[in-house]
């Protein structure tokens, strides 16, 4: 079976969220399952038909109790791919940048799609990046949100996490990041994502995703099977893969949605082994300027801008 890379992932479709309202949209076992198997992915059909349900609906509950064992699992992810540490190496320029153009007072990093944290709360306990830097993790799945509160909490750190739309926050953020979310849009939605930061608060953006390479899919499958437990990361993970954005489709949706920044791609470049995720780094003009400086020798992993 080959699933293609505009196919949804089984969390895209037993999760669903009016993008106006925020509310829970309660998703039908039956239909669910119906869906992925005129699509012909029979497997992703057969995990979802093992889900609870409840009358017929998927089970909210269960569902969220799931999602957070998945992302603990991708939390481990993370944590082997020291995504916390080069996140923080990435900003730390972009920072820079923003005080060298002559930006005072607060700055605020706001993560869409935080999912229960983890890099938020990473900055939070290692960053360095400033007592003037507020950090927020924004996210419409109120367990997740729960969850990355309740840790954040034990670990008594200095972040705020919000069930909302991460581009209509009553304070939006100077700086836009995230991890993984990119390639859950496509087309048209991937362009409205880029327009959500043009807002005048906004300076710059960092969103890391996976990096497409011949290797993705069979590298992504025999990694995820040795190191997931649950079938729903393993099905995801994979296709999380195949589904990547290559570097020209997203500098393209970038330069429409977000024609007031630059844009470029950090980590394109391969060296001796296979990057597992590069970032699209898009910037207001004279923030772009001041970051290539600020990069300084690692201004070499960071493409020409757009």
């Amino acid at each position: 079976m080959t699933v293609g890379e505009d196919e949804p992932e089984i969390s895209d479709v037993i999760v669903r969220f009016d993008p106006e309202t925020r509310t829970r949209i309660p998703v039908k076992k039956d239909e669910a399952v119906a869906r992925f198997q005129s699509l012909g992915n029979h497997r992703a059909a057969r995990i979802v038909e093992r889900l609870p349900e409840t009358r017929g609906v998927l089970d909210p509950g269960a569902i969220d109790a799931l999602l957070i064992r998945v992302h603990g699992e991708l939390q481990r992810l993370s944590e082997e791919f020291e995504h916390g540490r080069r996140t923080a190496e990435l900003l730390r320029p972009v920072l820079a940048a923003l005080r060298a153009i002559g930006h005072v007072g607060r700055i605020r990093i706001v993560d869409v799609g935080c999912g229960t944290g983890f890099v938020i709360r990473w900055l939070a306990a290692r960053g360095n990046l400033g007592e003037e830097v507020e950090l927020v993790g924004v996210d419409y799945n109120a367990a997740l949100i729960a969850e990355a509160s309740r840790v954040a909490k034990l670990e008594s750190l200095r972040a705020t996490f919000l069930v909302d739309n991460a581009f209509r926050l009553d304070e939006p953020g100077t700086v836009y990041i995230s991890t993984g979310v990119l390639h859950h849009f496509r087309g048209d939605d991937l362009v409205e994502l880029f327009r959500g930061q043009e807002c005048d608060a906004c300076q710059a953006f960092v969103h890391f995703d996976f990096r497409p390479s011949p290797l993705a899919r069979p590298g992504a499958w025999l990694f995820h099977l040795a190191r997931m437990r649950e079938p729903l990361s393993i099905h995801d993970g994979v296709l999380s893969a195949v589904r990547a954005h290559s570097a020209e489709r997203l500098l393209a949706a970038a330069a429409s949605g977000a024609p007031s920044f630059r844009s470029a791609i950090h980590g394109a470049k391969l060296g001796p082994f296979p990057r597992v995720f590069h970032s699209v780094v898009g910037a207001r003009p004279l923030v772009a300027e001041a970051l290539r400086e600020a990069l300084g020798a690692r201004a070499s992993r960071l493409g020409p801008w757009a």
